[in-house]
């Protein structure tokens, strides 16, 4: 009856009255003969258009009628490594349709997922009829076949959690090992932040009947923060994920982090946080992404709310704290040049819990620093990016200690630590429009016009009391610019020139030309 190919969206029917349309056409083939006349030829080419008529007639019915049908059967062909479980999970929707036209559509999920499993060189759906006896029924033949390379390695651009910078990330995958679906990897990350992380991970996306997937990873990070703050971080730890759905996700990390100072430089703030201390935290991300592209949206909106939970493992070493990130982007086009507006808002705090919190200072690592080398526009989750502005470039500083030997830390810009904050707001504007070129349009080569403001300021240790809103708003950070947007297939590349309107005395922030790389978060 019908068939469906993995690169396609909507199924092929083949044959609407239970006949196979290959033998109505052999069947008139073989009344013809090459060497018949041409009236003879006229006569098969009206017979062809009368069966293609007929088809296209019924195939436009099963879209838009109602045309019940009930799946007597799914076929699972194909499969000799993978469990016939794995796929029954995934096709268990289309014995719920009752009618042609939802038939189809489970059928193109069920082809998606399918595919989304990486498991497959391909998928094909087929739907035929039921058993004579049974009228108004369909069987489901889902033929697929195996991936015959078992083994890939990737590389790419990556925006990570609270990065400000993007992260060039290698990873070998080992697919299916066991026939379930499941995905190994091990990867290497590294940023322009100094950040390396080696970790080793495992996909299931059926384990033990669970409706959602789990992952499990392993994971050393260690990241060098001499430069703005002091101190470097190693964390060694267990990340869960416990439950994943198009819109939530629900991840448990429980890490051993150690905090040190090689320079012995560190302000009283970022010694009072050095040594070990024990991350269990449960984070949930609520998220839902509206936009046509997350590299040059030109309509739609997005939300994104992130709350993190830290301290639920009862141990006196466990890092309490309450972290709440949310995010709004809305993407206006206007209608020439296929020009569009962005405009983004986000928000975040972090407090620590516990008896006597409110002098109690914030998780250094876990606090809120702006700038950094990310578009805003690529950026979804946070407050991190501010054009013009280096990483962790603005906001409460603190003076280092200094050294009788060493006065002066050649390390560092300043002698100051950038302690990040408790409360962090960020906004920006951005105009993107088409050149007057069609091979910059090819190759999607645009220019924009951009304005960003934000601040960070400290809630903790008692700050609460000092603090006031309109102070906070007046010393907003600002900067608008010109540029021209590259994208590639591992990043967003943009050329710009940042005029900064508004900073303060220890922010890291200049004027001029800057080149930022980009990647979706």
């Amino acid at each position: 009856m019908a068939e469906q190919e993995s690169d396609i969206s909507d199924p092929v029917v083949q044959n609407p009255n239970n006949e196979d349309e290959e033998d109505l056409y052999e069947q008139s083939d073989d009344v013809e003969d090459d060497d018949e006349d041409e009236d003879e030829d006229e006569d098969l080419e009206s017979q062809k258009a009368k069966l293609r008529n007929r088809f296209q007639n019924f195939f436009r019915r099963i879209q838009h009628e109602s045309i019940p049908i009930r799946v007597h059967d799914v076929v699972i062909k194909g499969n000799t490594k993978t469990k016939d479980t794995l796929i029954e999970a995934e096709t268990a929707s289309l014995k719920d349709a009752s009618t042609f036209k939802e038939l189809f559509a489970a059928s193109s999920d069920v082809n998606f997922r399918l595919q989304a499993l990486e498991i497959f060189d391909s998928v094909k759906i087929t739907l035929d009829s039921g058993p004579p006896e049974l009228p108004g029924t369909a069987n489901v033949i889902v033929d697929v076949v195996e991936t015959k390379s078992p083994l890939l390695g990737e590389i790419g651009v990556f925006n990570k959690g609270e990065a400000s910078s993007s992260t060039l990330e290698g990873t070998l995958k080992y697919k299916n090992i066991f026939g379930y679906g499941d995905l190994w990897d091990g990867s290497l990350a590294y940023d322009c932040d100094h950040k390396a992380e080696v970790s080793a991970g495992v996909f299931l996306p059926r384990f033990k009947g669970l409706v959602t997937p789990v992952t499990a990873r392993l994971f050393l990070q260690s990241q060098d923060c001499l430069k703005f703050s002091s101190f470097k971080e190693r964390s060694l730890g267990l990340s869960l994920g416990l439950f994943s759905t198009r819109n939530h996700d629900v991840v448990y990390n429980l890490a051993w982090r150690t905090l040190t100072d090689p320079s012995r430089t560190a302000s009283s703030s970022v010694r009072g946080q050095l040594g070990h201390g024990l991350l269990s935290s449960l984070k949930y991300t609520f998220k839902i992404d509206r936009r046509n592209s997350p590299l040059r949206p030109t309509r739609g909106f997005a939300f994104v709310s992130t709350t993190q939970i830290g301290g639920v493992a009862p141990d006196s070493r466990s890092l309490r704290f309450l972290r709440q990130e949310l995010d709004l982007r809305c993407a206006i086009p206007l209608g020439f040049y296929h020009s569009a507006l962005n405009l983004g808002i986000s928000a975040g705090i972090v407090l620590p819990w516990g008896s006597r919190f409110s002098s109690m200072p914030s998780p250094l690592p876990e606090r809120f620093f702006l700038g950094g080398n990310l578009s805003p526009v690529c950026t979804l989750g946070g407050p991190t990016s501010l054009w013009g502005f280096r990483t962790k470039g603005l906001g409460p500083t603190e003076p280092r200690r200094q050294l009788q030997n060493n006065p002066a830390d050649e390390n560092a810009d300043s002698g100051r630590d950038y302690l990040g904050g408790d409360l962090a707001v960020a906004a920006f504007a951005d105009f993107s429009f088409d050149f007057p070129s069609k091979w910059l349009i090819a190759k999607g080569i645009h220019g924009h016009l951009f304005a960003s403001a934000g601040n960070v300021d400290k809630l903790t240790e008692n700050s609460y009391r000092n603090f006031s809103l309109q102070k906070f708003t007046q010393s907003f950070r600002s900067s608008v610019g010109v540029g021209v947007v590259i994208p590639t297939n591992l990043f967003r590349m943009e050329l710009n020139y940042c005029n900064i309107l508004k900073k303060f005395g220890e922010d890291r922030g200049k004027s001029g030309f800057r080149v930022s790389f980009s990647s979706p978060s």
